[in-house]
């Protein structure tokens, strides 16, 4: 009969990495090795991703503060500009939310900076 040295541990550490495999295809899910190594490339993938979605995001604030701006005839390095040299605290996801949600009152925000 064979040697089962940490049967318990080990065991465990598999029923582990399987959990996290749950929902994968094939081999993916049921074999060790394959599940380990799936495991690993989705947390990098995870890792990544997660990183990337703040730069999606951003990209996309800039574009609707743009947008905003281009109608109201001044471009988007100027107004910022204008609000840094008025030292307006807000961040381009609020301004962004303005632009969409409340137009009137970003506005009267560009009016403001303008004048400065």
């Amino acid at each position: 009969m064979s040697r089962a040295k940490y049967g318990p541990a080990s065991r465990a550490r598999r029923k582990r990495v399987s959990k996290m495999a749950k929902g994968q295809r094939a081999g993916r899910s049921k074999l060790h090795r394959i599940t380990v190594e799936s495991v690993k490339k989705a947390l990098m993938y995870g890792t990544r991703d997660r990183r990337a979605k703040k730069g999606t995001f951003r990209r996309l604030w800039i574009l609707r503060i743009s947008n905003a701006c281009k109608e109201l005839n001044i471009s988007y390095s100027k107004f910022m500009k204008g609000l840094k040299d008025a030292k307006i605290g807000l961040n381009r996801k609020i301004l962004a939310d303005m632009a969409v949600n409340d137009s009137q009152a970003f506005k009267k925000l560009v009016e403001s900076v303008g004048k400065k």
